[in-house]
């Protein structure tokens, strides 16, 4: 029984190898997309610039809002530093691009440092005196929790956000401001 069900095997399987080669249909080998596959495409193509395009605008907004956090972060761990380490501690905020005498000029207690490329800074101190950063500016905490204090103001195009250092409770607090 055997040799008679291979028989039977071989016999469909060179059928079935015959009827696929010779239904394979000709009138797809010239074939291409049609009209309607390709306004599918296009339309999913709009809706994805709908969405992507309008976030684009948007990018420099984002990084300023971050370079803000960022600065006020390092204020925040240069006061758990000198809290917790009961030394003081030194943040230090630069504009512009960084050479090798910021290396030499950092006092023993430096924390930290943030670069603010683009952004425009100032600095108005615990006496309300405003000094705009040119080059350095050091916020010192000290371990007893106090600060050297004063206001960062951060600044690029039309966003301004303000960081307020209390001089008396070393207390960090960060806000945008409405465009002036």
């Amino acid at each position: 029984m055997a040799p008679m069900v291979n028989r039977v095997a071989k016999a469909m399987t060179r059928t079935l190898v015959y009827r696929s080669i010779r239904s394979w249909p000709t009138r797809y080998q010239h074939a291409g997309f049609t009209l309607l596959e390709i306004l599918l495409v296009l339309a999913i193509l709009a809706m994805a610039s709908v969405i992507v395009v309008p976030n684009l605008g948007g990018l420099d907004a984002r990084t300023f809002s971050a370079q803000v956090r960022e600065a006020s972060n390092l204020l925040n761990y240069a006061r758990r530093v000198a809290v917790v380490s009961g030394q003081p501690a030194t943040a230090s905020f630069s504009i512009g691009t960084a050479t090798d005498e910021d290396q030499a000029g950092r006092p023993r207690s430096y924390v930290g440092g943030w670069r603010g490329e683009g952004v425009a800074l100032s600095y108005r101190d615990s006496a309300n005196q405003e000094i705009r950063v040119e080059e350095k500016l050091d916020i010192t905490f000290f371990p007893e929790g106090g600060s050297t204090g004063g206001t960062l103001q951060l600044q690029f195009d039309d966003r301004i956000a303000s960081i307020a250092v209390d001089p008396f409770s070393g207390r960090v607090t960060a806000e945008f401001l409405e465009d002036q």
